[in-house]
C-alpha cells in the first residue's frame, strides 16, 4: 500500500510540474490566442484529471446535466490527457455529425484495454475514419445487412421466436418470469447463427454468451488500467491478467468456429444455405497491407457483431415490454392493431403468428418501438468521436485530439423538442397520412433523437435492429397478455452495464392469448 501511494504521489507531482511549465511557457498551446474552448469547470492539473478519469459515464451523467444548466449545451472537461467535449443539443449534433460529417467521423486512439479486444482498432466501431473502416463497413452493409440478405435470415428469426415462446411457456409456471434472461438467450441464438452459419448446441451458445457478457461487464473494472497504462499494468497486474485471459478464452471458443466455416467454404455449398458473417471475412483483404484478416481480427469483428446485435436489442426489448406492462391501455391498443392485421388473413386467430411482411401495416407498433428508444435508449452516449482537424462548432474551437461525446438520452428528453418528455406516449410518432417519409431515425434530415447515432458513423445495423424489435414485440404481445406481478410496480430505474439496463429487471406474469403456443 505504501509503495502504491508513493508511486501515485510521485506521478502527481511530476505531471503537476509539467502542466505548470506548459501553462507559463510562451509557446504553450493553451496560451494561444483566439482559440476558445467550449465552457466548463476549471480543472486543477493532474489532480482534477484523476478525479474525472476515475468516473464512468454513469457517474458523469448527473454532473454533466448540472454543468449543462450552468454552461449550456456544449461543455469541455479535461479527462486524463485529453480534452473531452460533451454535446447535448440536437441541433449542434446535427451540425457536427451531418453538416460537418467528414470532419467529425474519426475515432479516438484506442486505450490499451480496448486495443486488446478490438485488435488495435480493427473493427467497424473503433477503426479510424479511413480505408480500413470503409472496407469493413461496406462488407457488413453489402454482404449481411443488404435487404435481400436480411430476408434470407427470416427462417432463423422464426426458429428463434419459437425457442423464445416455448421458454416463456415453460417458465410461466414460476408465477413471475425474469424476462431479460430469455431475451438475451434468444438474441444470442439468432446472432450466433447469423455470425457463424450454424445452429449450435445450447451449451455452445451459453459458452459464447458467457464470455461475451464477462468481457462487456468487466470493462468498467478494467478502465483503471488505461490511466498511466505502463504503471497500471504493474500495480493492477492481476486485473490485466484477467483481461488477457478473457480474450484468450474468447479466441479459444471463436477460432474453431471460424476454422470450421473456412473448411466448409472450400466445399460445394448447397444453394439454400445462408451466408454467415464469418464467410464474408475469410477472403477480405486489408487495404494498404495486402493481406487477409488474421484470426484475432476476425474474432474481434465477430465479437463486435454479436455484442451490437444482442445486448442492445435485448435491452431495448426489455424496456419496451416494461412500458407495455406498466401501461395496459397501450398494450391493449397495440394488440388490437395486431389482431386487425392478422385477422384480415384468416378467420381463425388462434393459429397465426405475426409475419415479417405484415409489420409495415402496423404504424402503432413502430410508434411503440420508437417511443421506447426515445425514452430508454440502450446507450446514453454514442461511441466517442474525434475530429480529423481542428474545427469550429457553435463559435468554439474543437481541437484535433479532443474526444467528442454526444448525450443521446438528453436529446430524447429535451422539452423543447418533446412534449411531456418523461411520459411514454407512442402517439407522438404517429404520422399524418400525408407524411410519406415517416420519422427519420437516422437523423439525416433532422436530429430529434439518435439512439443509433447519426451521420457517417450511424449504426449500420439500425434497420435490422428495428426489424428485430418490431417482430419480437409484435409476437410477444400477440401470443401473451403481459401483467405486472401482484403487489409490484414496474420500476423504471436505470443501471449502467454495457448498456443502460433496468436496475431491477422486469418480472411479469404472462397469460397465453392464442392456442398455437
Amino acid at each position: 500500500m505504501e509503495t502504491w501511494f508513493v508511486i501515485v504521489v510521485t506521478l502527481c507531482i511530476s505531471f503537476f510540474l509539467k502542466s505548470l511549465f506548459n501553462l507559463i511557457s510562451p509557446n504553450s498551446k493553451s496560451n494561444q490566442k483566439n482559440k476558445k474552448l467550449p465552457p466548463g469547470p476549471y480543472t486543477f492539473p493532474v489532480i482534477g484529471s484523476l478525479l474525472w478519469a476515475r468516473r464512468s459515464f454513469a457517474d458523469l451523467e448527473p454532473i454533466l446535466r448540472n454543468l449543462k444548466a450552468k454552461y449550456g449545451p456544449l461543455i469541455s472537461l479535461n479527462i486524463g490527457s485529453r480534452t473531452a467535449i460533451f454535446v447535448s443539443s440536437h441541433s449542434l449534433a446535427y451540425q457536427a455529425l451531418v453538416q460537418q460529417g467528414a470532419v467529425f467521423s474519426d475515432r479516438p486512439r484506442a486505450v490499451p484495454t480496448s486495443a486488446v479486444v478490438n485488435s488495435n482498432q480493427r473493427n467497424i466501431s473503433s477503426a479510424p475514419y479511413g480505408p480500413v473502416w470503409r472496407l469493413l463497413r461496406r462488407n457488413l452493409t453489402s454482404e449481411i445487412l443488404h435487404p435481400s440478405r436480411v430476408k434470407s435470415y427470416s427462417k432463423a428469426r422464426s426458429w428463434v421466436l419459437g425457442i423464445l415462446l416455448q421458454q416463456l411457456l415453460h417458465a410461466r409456471a414460476d408465477y413471475s418470469i425474469r424476462l431479460i434472461d430469455h431475451f438475451q438467450y434468444a438474441m444470442f441464438c439468432l446472432l450466433v447463427l447469423m455470425c457463424f452459419g450454424d445452429k449450435l448446441e445450447e451449451a455452445q451458445i451459453k459458452q459464447i454468451e458467457g464470455v461475451q457478457r464477462r468481457l462487456l461487464l468487466g470493462f468498467r473494472r478494467f478502465n483503471i488500467l488505461n490511466f498511466f497504462p505502463r504503471i497500471g499494468k504493474i500495480i493492477f497486474r492481476n486485473r490485466w491478467k484477467e483481461l488477457i485471459e478473457l480474450r484468450q478464452e474468447q479466441e479459444k471458443i471463436f477460432i474453431p468456429l471460424i476454422e470450421a466455416r473456412s473448411s466448409k467454404a472450400k466445399e460445394q455449398k448447397p444453394e439454400e444455405e445462408v451466408v454467415a458473417y464469418v464467410d464474408t471475412l475469410l477472403n477480405l483483404e486489408l487495404p494498404e497491407e495486402n493481406r487477409n484478416l488474421n484470426y484475432g481480427e476476425m474474432v474481434s469483428l465477430c465479437s463486435e457483431f454479436l455484442s451490437a446485435g444482442t445486448d442492445t436489442t435485448s435491452t431495448a426489448l426489455q424496456w419496451v415490454m416494461a412500458n407495455l406492462v406498466k401501461n395496459p391501455s397501450i398494450q391493449e391498443k397495440l394488440y388490437q392493431e395486431i389482431a386487425s392485421v392478422v385477422g384480415e388473413k384468416q378467420s381463425k386467430l388462434t393459429e397465426e403468428v405475426v409475419k415479417e411482411e405484415d409489420l409495415h401495416k402496423m404504424p402503432y407498433l413502430k410508434a411503440v418501438i420508437l417511443e421506447g428508444l426515445r425514452r430508454h435508449p440502450p446507450g446514453h452516449f454514442v461511441l466517442p468521436h474525434t475530429v480529423t482537424k481542428e474545427v469550429e462548432l457553435n463559435g468554439y474551437v474543437v481541437p484535433k485530439n479532443a474526444t467528442i461525446n454526444f448525450m443521446v438520452a438528453d436529446m430524447g428528453l429535451d422539452p423543447k423538442v418533446w412534449e411531456d418528455p418523461l411520459e411514454f406516449k407512442p402517439e407522438r410518432f404517429l404520422m399524418e397520412e400525408s407524411d410519406k417519409e415517416g420519422f427519420d431515425i437516422t437523423g439525416s434530415r433532422e436530429i430529434k433523437m439518435m439512439p443509433f447515432g447519426a451521420g457517417r458513423r450511424v449504426c449500420p445495423g439500425y434497420a435490422l435492429a428495428m426489424l428485430h424489435l418490431e417482430y419480437f414485440v409484435a409476437n410477444l404481445v400477440w401470443h401473451f397478455r403481459w401483467e405486472a406481478v401482484e403487489g409490484d410496480d414496474v420500476d423504471l430505474s436505470e443501471k449502467l452495464e454495457f448498456t443502460v439496463v433496468m436496475k431491477n429487471p422486469l418480472r411479469a406474469r404472462i397469460c397465453p392469448r392464442v392456442n398455437s403456443v
